[in-house]
């Protein structure tokens, strides 16, 4: 198997800050596991990293924000640049928080199921999350136990494969995950004290309202995204529509993108607890950053230095 490094954690625990520091100490290349990163524009909602430092960084700015972008379109393209990397004798660092894309290049799981269904998905997009929620109920209830009731594009999918296949999502996804991993990986999950996390996650929403959030929302409308968007489905980009809507006030979007961004932070640690034999590093047991990069670092040389690979 091929070595293959993981940096994975909540949001806002330091995942992007770990990898960079690591990539260059290591000389190698980063593709990101963000599922929002990998559309063009949306710079500021992402907290996408502007300053690369020179460290090649792939899957960032691949689609156009009115473009939809499944999972099995994320597969392909890290498989593309995890060759790339392996080319250049080089062990690839995959960093993000999506765990469903991680989990897509590790075990390489089987997404077909037939041509996808414009309009079928056109008219779950346009219904509410309550009504979603209880119909994914009623079909997969295995499914809507895993699934947070607000989370609409997850829903779609599953709502979606049920359609198409007559098999429940957690169902495909319980037999996925019995597929045999096919790397070599050091599974590096990030974390900090809960409330710590909490405060830098409320910090970073403050300072992307102060960068323009709000016109970079704005922007994209222009370009022809709609609430209804693949894209437009992310924390941050949905409760700002919902203000320039009318719905609420700034306010009211400020403090719903704070309050919806904590609980998906505990749903990214719940599902990588129960998904992922990992190495936890909570971040809180170290002095500074420094000491993290180099204990990580050392954890790459004693899994993958001296040991021969066939790259």
């Amino acid at each position: 198997m091929k070595p293959l490094i993981i940096i994975a954690g909540p949001t806002a625990c330091g995942k992007t800050d770990l990898s960079l520091a690591l990539a260059k100490k290591l000389d190698t290349q980063i593709i990101s596991a963000d599922s929002m990163q990998i559309y063009k524009y949306m710079n500021i909602g992402t907290a996408k990293i502007f300053d690369t430092q020179n460290v090649v960084h792939y899957a960032i700015d691949e689609v156009l924000p009115t473009e939809n972008f499944s999972v099995a379109d994320y597969q392909v393209c890290a498989k593309k640049y995890l060759d790339k990397i392996y080319a250049q004798k080089k062990i690839p660092i995959l960093c993000g928080g999506t765990g469903f894309y991680i989990n897509a290049v590790l075990h390489d799981n089987n997404f077909s199921c037939g041509q996808v269904d414009f309009a079928l998905r056109a008219k779950l997009f346009s219904q509410s999350d309550e009504y979603l929620f209880k119909k994914l109920s009623e079909i997969d209830p295995q499914s809507a136990k895993t699934i947070h009731q607000n989370d609409h594009k997850r829903i779609v999918r599953a709502l979606e494969f049920f359609s198409q296949t007559g098999q429940k999502f957690s169902q495909h996804n319980a037999i996925q995950k019995q597929n045999e991993i096919k790397y070599d990986a050091l599974f590096i999950i990030l974390t900090l004290p809960r409330q710590i996390l909490y405060e830098k996650i409320e910090a970073r929403v403050d300072k992307m309202i102060e960068l323009g959030l709000v016109n970079e929302v704005k922007k994209l409308l222009d370009m022809g995204c709609n609430k209804n968007s693949n894209s437009m489905q992310a924390i941050g980009y949905k409760e700002i529509i919902m203000y320039l809507d009318g719905q609420i006030d700034l306010t009211q979007a400020i403090e719903l993108i704070k309050k919806n961004t904590r609980h998906y932070a505990k749903r990214q640690l719940t599902w990588f607890k129960h998904q992922i034999d990992g190495i936890w590093i909570d971040k809180g047991n170290f002095k500074n950053e420094t000491e993290i990069v180099n204990y990580v670092y050392n954890l790459c040389q004693k899994k993958f230095m001296g040991c021969h690979y066939d790259l």
